[in-house]
């Protein structure tokens, strides 16, 4: 039986992880263009504060997560900017809290959502805000909630693809659940935007290439596994 087994073991040995270990990626997202925007120990090599060429000590690294310590972090975006991506997150937020994932943000106006829609992060239980996590801010809303209980991680992709018509079709993902989809720059994203607080910024998701952001709203936040691969 022994040496039936050692062949067995020894090839199992050999496959290539199907999960890698926090803030690391597999053989198979290397493979398909994934790369990390945090290594689980440095968060300045990827973020930095909106406007500013250096990251606040209030987004400190703990226990392999980027997180807002307290309020006056500050938002934060990166270095990069992007145009066609998909990107992924796990975020877990405080009590009560609120934070927010912002992209298409331009360093324009007084703050990042000026130019950047944002998808929301909450508790859902205790939050203040109407709009819950996962939804397209202001405009576009899930018809469930699949966030987990305060103090667990949740898992969140959005999916950004200019087409051929310049416009973008975006996707929101939520542990694995389709929350909303809808295309910046079609006539039904144009009419939402004029009936919403966003219609006074001109700026608004205008642009194709923008930083992505993670926002201060005050609450404890953390993030962690973040990673994004550029789409055709």
């Amino acid at each position: 039986m022994k040496r039936l087994l050692l062949p067995v073991l020894l090839a199992l040995s050999l496959v290539a992880p199907v999960h890698a270990a926090d803030n690391e990626l597999t053989e198979a997202e290397k493979t398909a263009g994934w790369k990390l925007l945090f290594d689980g120990k440095d968060a300045s090599q990827s973020w930095r504060n909106f406007k500013k060429e250096t990251l606040s000590d209030k987004w400190a690294v703990q226990d392999g997560a980027i997180t807002l310590t307290g309020k006056g972090g500050g938002d934060i975006i990166t270095k990069e900017q992007f145009e066609s991506f998909e990107f992924s997150i796990d975020w877990k937020i405080s009590e009560g809290g609120n934070s927010g994932i912002m992209f298409k943000v331009q360093e324009k106006g007084g703050a990042p959502y000026f130019t950047g829609p944002e998808a929301q992060i909450q508790d859902n239980v205790k939050g203040r805000d109407p709009q819950k996590a996962g939804w397209m801010y202001g405009l576009y809303a899930a018809a469930e909630d699949k966030t987990k209980p305060v103090g667990e991680w949740n898992t969140f992709v959005l999916k950004c693809q200019k087409t051929p018509a310049g416009t973008f079709k975006c996707e929101h993902t939520m542990n694995g659940a389709k929350y909303v989809e809808y295309e910046i720059g079609s006539a039904d994203w144009a009419e939402k935007v004029a009936k919403s607080k966003f219609a006074k910024w001109a700026d608004f998701g205008k642009a194709d290439k923008g930083h992505l952001c993670l926002q201060d709203h005050g609450n404890v936040v953390s993030f962690r596994n973040i990673k994004i691969r550029e789409l055709k």
